[in-house]
């Protein structure tokens, strides 16, 4: 009984200090950032670009990251919306694009990912 308490004790914490974006989960999309961790990282470049300071930054922007021409020219600025519509296909938002996924077809796990962004890639105060 007392790992329960201590368990929902966390999952009370986590929840408070991760907001939710249109109904997601942030607890959730933590969860399914994990397969996004093949090629990004918060804090780090790999296969793909960091995601610290993803929302306001414009794509391709990271000087020390090799981005597409395409990504660097699309004038995309990463918010909720944007981002959205990328994880929907990012070859169908930016032809040309160098990020080969098909996309996450569910809503619900794409606003989850988005609510554990929004908290996770917060820059430092």
């Amino acid at each position: 009984m007392r790992h329960g308490i201590v368990g929902a004790a966390v999952a009370m914490c986590v929840t408070a200090v991760l907001p939710a974006f249109a109904g997601g989960d942030a607890q959730r999309g933590q969860l399914a950032y994990t397969q996004c961790q093949i090629c990004h990282q918060i804090d780090r470049n790999v296969i793909g670009p960091r995601h610290r300071g993803l929302f306001g930054r414009k794509a391709g922007s990271l000087p020390d990251y090799n981005y597409s021409t395409a990504l660097k020219n699309s004038g995309i600025v990463w918010d909720a919306q944007t981002l959205d519509q990328w994880l929907q296909g990012p070859a169908k938002m930016v032809p040309g694009t160098k990020m080969v996924f098909a996309g996450v077809a569910d809503p619900q796990e794409r606003a989850d990912l988005i609510a554990y962004l929004q908290a996770a890639t917060k820059l430092p105060p």
